[in-house]
Formats: structure tokens, sequence, C-alpha cells
């Protein structure tokens, strides 16, 4: 897994710990879920923090 810079770790966990229901392994779902919740304005930095969202939700799945 490459590394991700902390603003993205904060806020994904930080969005995950708050708003646990509106997230799920879904990237695009996630995506929209990031717009509603946060202000970030920048589209990459959108992706990033529903990415990681993303695969941290797939993480917890069990095998």
């Amino acid at each position: 897994m490459a590394i991700k810079p902390a603003y993205v770790k904060k806020t994904g966990n930080l969005l995950l710990e708050r708003y646990p229901e509106a997230f799920t392994t879904d990237f695009e779902q996630n995506k929209d879920s990031v717009t509603k919740l946060t202000n970030v304005e920048s589209k990459g930095v959108r992706n990033r923090i529903a990415g990681y969202v993303t695969r941290k939700k797939g993480a917890e799945v069990p095998a």
C-alpha cells in the first residue's frame, strides 16, 4: 500500500468515526459521501480520501 499524506488519513479516519454508515466498499458512493460531508474543493484530494475510506471499509469485511 502506498504511503498516504497525513491529512488524507486523518480526514478519512475522522469521517469513518463520525459517519460509519455513510460509507461502503463502493468508491463512487464514497466520493459522493466525501463531497457531502466535507468542504474539500479539490477533486484529487476528494478522490484520495474516498479511496482511502474505500480501502479501509474493504479491510473490515471478513474473508
